[in-house]
Formats: structure tokens, sequence, C-alpha cells
């Protein structure tokens, strides 16, 4: 196979930075190089040492200089039935998802239609150039299946499941406790391991599934002890007290699902904004993720996260972010850390351009027990890579004549970045943005 190289500025984070002066926590080339064959990084660093490294073997290189190559961009929570429920006028989470949500996910059970969706929702990965995504699908196995076929088409690792939900929704879309096993089993056998592709168990939430579709979740969880699992948890204050309602045995709402064996290292919950001293340490204990949706969380009015008060307590809690699209309002990662940011800048806190683009990479990546495969330049990594122009727009440019350090490129990325600052995305070692402005 045809060796290639790349040329550019390269960034790639081993830990998450301290602070600001922590520059042991990534490396950094000036004029670095990532050589690719077969899909996979073969090496990265220097240019000079890369390309002598070559020795008498003929690489394709491609300069992408001035601009940055870091490793794709990782979005851990997002929907992918709701690109059209995008900017849709609610006053909160459960008024927006039955206004809404539900009866566009309804429409899911057309094949025709997951199948237009899935072409759009790649495309709009690819042009913000996210590589990777853990993605709800409806609760159609259509729905699941046109997601997966279209990332086995584009050579994406992707997470995805079927959603599973058996009451409190319309009836065009809810399944049985049965048929969610049912059909959750057969997505697993039809398309996990198949490509990049990886299942994951979704019950949507504990206000849509009825315990005995809980505990089909939890035989799933016991079946498949390697597959991720994804759900929601402490979005908004009406949602909890509705769950209180449902599970009243539960001690609270994480313990719902800590009695049906779904907290663990897999197991992403989304918002986990109004967790209790006991849910933290519960989250903790069992490796649980929280998401962090800062676009939703403000757009819906569910609340501020508190992400030090999670990752700097005696028990900390594994975090990771994510665009939530429909209920987030933007596809693009650096979009969505500058929300962020400013949800802790409220909170009193400080978020450093270091952490954003460790957390977008790397960290998303530690998060999904990923990270020997994605979220680095390291060798033998997946070649999955986005490439950043800082003086993408006019004041992007403008701005950047005034830059004199990689944490104010960073910041001014991730300030007033979107998807015109991502130059190319490559998808296991191929250009794939190039052929989407062609198109």
């Amino acid at each position: 196979m045809t060796l290639t190289l790349l040329r550019g500025r390269t960034l790639s984070f081993t830990r998450l930075p301290d602070d600001l002066t922590d520059t042991t926590a990534f490396t950094y080339e000036s004029d670095g190089a990532v050589l690719i064959e077969n899909g996979l990084t073969v090496a990265s660093g220097a240019y000079e040492r890369v390309r002598a490294d070559l020795g008498a073997r003929e690489a394709i290189e491609i300069d992408h200089r001035p601009h940055l190559i870091l490793p794709g961009f990782i979005d851990t929570h997002l929907h992918f039935p709701q690109m059209q429920v995008i900017g849709s006028y609610a006053a909160n989470l459960l008024e927006w998802l039955n206004t809404y949500t539900f009866p566009e996910e309804c429409r899911f059970v057309e094949s025709t239609h997951a199948q237009r969706i899935a072409t759009h929702f790649f495309d709009e990965m690819v042009r913000h150039g996210t590589t990777t995504a853990v993605a709800y699908c409806s609760v159609h196995k259509a729905s699941a299946d046109a997601f997966f076929a279209e990332a086995l088409k584009r050579d994406m690792r992707m997470v995805a499941g079927k959603v599973m939900m058996d009451r409190n929704a319309p009836q065009g879309l809810l399944d049985t406790p049965e048929m969610g096993y049912d059909e959750t089993r057969a997505v697993i056998e039809q398309w996990h391991g198949k490509g990049r592709n990886h299942v994951a168990i979704t019950p949507r939430f504990a206000i849509t599934s009825t315990p005995e579709q809980m505990s089909a979740a939890q035989a799933l969880a016991r079946e498949f002890p390697d597959l991720h699992i994804q759900t929601h948890l402490s979005e908004n204050r009406d949602e909890i007290s509705f769950t209180a309602s449902l599970y009243p045995d539960a001690i609270d709402y994480t313990d719902v699902y800590a009695r049906y064996g779904l907290l663990g290292p897999k197991t992403l919950f989304g918002h986990c904004i109004h967790l209790s001293e006991r849910e933290m340490d519960a989250m903790s204990e069992t490796g649980s993720v929280a998401v962090h949706c800062p676009t939703s969380n403000l757009f819906l009015g569910s609340g501020l996260f508190p992400l030090k008060q999670l990752t700097g307590r005696a028990k900390p809690v594994r975090v990771s972010v994510a665009t939530d699209i429909g209920g987030g309002s933007s596809y693009s990662m650096l979009r969505t850390m500058d929300e962020a940011y400013k949800i802790q800048q409220i909170l009193g806190q400080r978020l450093n351009p270091f952490e954003s683009f460790y957390r977008m990479t790397l960290g998303n990546a530690e998060a999904l027990s990923l990270e020997d495969r994605i979220g680095t330049l390291a060798p033998g990594s997946d070649a999955d890579l986005v490439v950043l122009n800082v003086a993408a727009t006019p004041a992007m440019a403008l701005k950047a004549e005034v830059i004199r350090s990689l944490a104010d490129e960073l910041f001014l990325l991730q300030t007033m970045g979107d998807d015109r600052a991502v130059a190319e995305t490559y998808v296991a070692g191929k250009p794939a943005k190039a052929g989407l402005v062609a198109a």
C-alpha cells in the first residue's frame, strides 16, 4: 500500500494537562509529520526525522503547513435522528422531547428516511472534524441499520445503539422488553465488529423504560460485557422527580441504573448535572462516565455542569464532552468546548485551552476505553486526523496576527472556530472533507 506523509504542525496529548504551564502533557512539533499506511499511523514527530526514517521508501507527501494536525475530534453523546430537531423552541427538556423530538423520531421507521439522514449525519461529522461519535439511533432497528451501514461505507469508527423504550412516548416509538432485547441482539450480531462499528446497549432513560425493559438491558449487558452502554442521567430537575415517582424503591436516579447492573467503566451517562455526593461516589467507584453536553444544557436551560467538582473530588468521576445534537446547537466540538469554557467561568472555575483540546481528543478516547485506537498520533493508532486553520475567517486571521503562543492559538480556535476552521478531516488515512466541499 502507498505511504502518505502529512506535514504540518502536530499536536497530540499523553495525559490531562495539570494547568496552562504543563507542556509535558503533550507533544508539539512546529514542523511535524504524520506517516500513514493502511489506515494507521506508522510514525509521527519532527518532519526531518520521520522523513529520514522513510529511507528509500516512497510516500505521497501532503503539505498542510502552517496548519495544525491533531487526532480527529471525538463526540461522546449525540442523537442521529435529531438532525431536523436542532433549534426547536421549547421551555425545557420534557416539553422539547414531547413536542418535537418524539414526533421526529417516529419518521425513522422508514428505511429511506433513515438512510437519507445518515448520509447527512456523516457529512456533518466529517465537515466538523469529528471522526468518532457515540450516537443514539431511534427505537427502530431500521435506523441502526442505516447508521451502521453508512459508518461501514465510510470506514469510520462509530459507537451507536438502537434505543430501547417501552413507555411514556408515542405509540410509534415504543417497543417491548422482548422486542428491545431481540432487536438489540440482532443489531449486535449484524453490526458489532463489522468494519470499525461498535454497538452500544441503549436504554434511552429510566422514564421511557419499564423495570422489565431495564431487566432486558441488564441481560444484554451480562451477555455482552465488552459493549458500551449509554443512557441519560440527571439532566433536568423535573426529569429527576418523574424518575423518582416511577422507581420509588430506588435511593436516587443513579441507583435506578445501579439496581440493573448498568454502571461501569464502559457506561456513558449523558448530562449528570444534578448529582448528589452519594451518586458521584457511585459513579466514581464503578468508573462510570459523566458526559458533559454544554450547548444542550444551556439551550434547554437544564443547568450548569460541575466539571471541576466532579473531577477534583477525593473520588473523582470520569468525564467526557459531547455536542448532544439535537438538544445541542452545534455539530462542532470547538463550539462545544467554547460553551463548556463559559459554563466553568460562570461557576468560578477555569478551563484552559490545553485541557479543552485534550478532552476533545485523548480524553474522550479514554472515556470510551478506546485510547489504544483513537485520540492520539501514536504509532499503530487509527489515522483519524483533523487539520485546523487558525486563520480560517477574516476575523480569526486578524486576531491570529497577534498570537504568540500555542495556548493562545488553541484558545482562538476554541472561541471563534467552527467547521470553517477544519481544513481537512482524515478518516483511516484518507482525506474526507475535500470531497464534501467539491460535491
